[in-house]
């Protein structure tokens, strides 16, 4: 599984998701940092990154798309660094790692963790 942090979330995610063994980029490595989501999305597809953002318009783009790649995980709290809830992404991504490799929306917050697979349907 590779990642690509979209550029609302800090750098420091790619240190640490790298540090702990995933392969990761962070969009400002990539492209334009005011490039539209849905360049980085075609990006996240055409390469087979799976996307990781603070950013709601990843859901709607799927939503509308009824794509089934490329995966988002959306961190929806306060508490964005990798030091708060980087414990709770790593789970994730292992626990859902079969789901998230077919084509899911996986949402994470302090509380709870929600999967959706892909397609979304409407």
């Amino acid at each position: 599984m590779k990642i690509l942090v979209d550029m609302n979330l800090s750098p420091r995610w790619a240190d640490f998701l790298s540090g702990n063994g995933i392969e990761t980029a962070h969009w400002s490595s990539i492209g334009s940092p005011d490039a539209p989501d849905t360049e980085i999305m075609a990006y996240a597809q055409a390469h087979d990154f799976v996307v990781l953002t603070n950013d709601l318009d990843f859901g709607f783009i799927l939503a509308i798309s009824h794509s089934k790649k490329p995966s988002v995980i959306q961190i929806r709290t306060g508490a964005l660094g990798p030091d708060r809830i980087g414990g709770r992404v790593l789970g994730a991504l292992k626990i859902l790692s079969a789901d998230i490799e077919a084509g899911a929306m996986v949402t994470i917050d302090l509380r709870r963790v929600r999967v959706h697979l892909l397609p979304i349907a409407n």
